[in-house]
């Protein structure tokens, strides 16, 4: 149990990591306008496919796991 504690927040560390590179990863193609809030209408009925879909639906994982981890850190470790 000790060396699971003892773990848990770099684990924290690289899915926190990994988040970030995937979000920045989506962010890429996208234009300025978009990225703030800009109308960009062609974006909107946009199916995503192949390693796009892939990236996306990984980095929703990445970020479920990266809660699940942060909670048991808290329950575990305490406040």
């Amino acid at each position: 149990m000790e060396a699971l504690v003892s773990a848990l927040p770099y684990a924290e560390i690289i899915l926190s990591i990994l988040l970030i590179v995937g979000i920045v990863l989506q962010q890429r193609g996208a234009t300025l306008g978009g990225a703030f809030g800009g109308d960009n209408f062609a974006s909107t009925f946009y199916k995503r496919r192949g390693a796009e879909k892939f990236l996306f639906d990984a980095t929703i994982v990445v970020a479920a796991i990266l809660v699940l981890v942060a909670i048991a850190n808290f329950l575990l470790v305490g406040s």
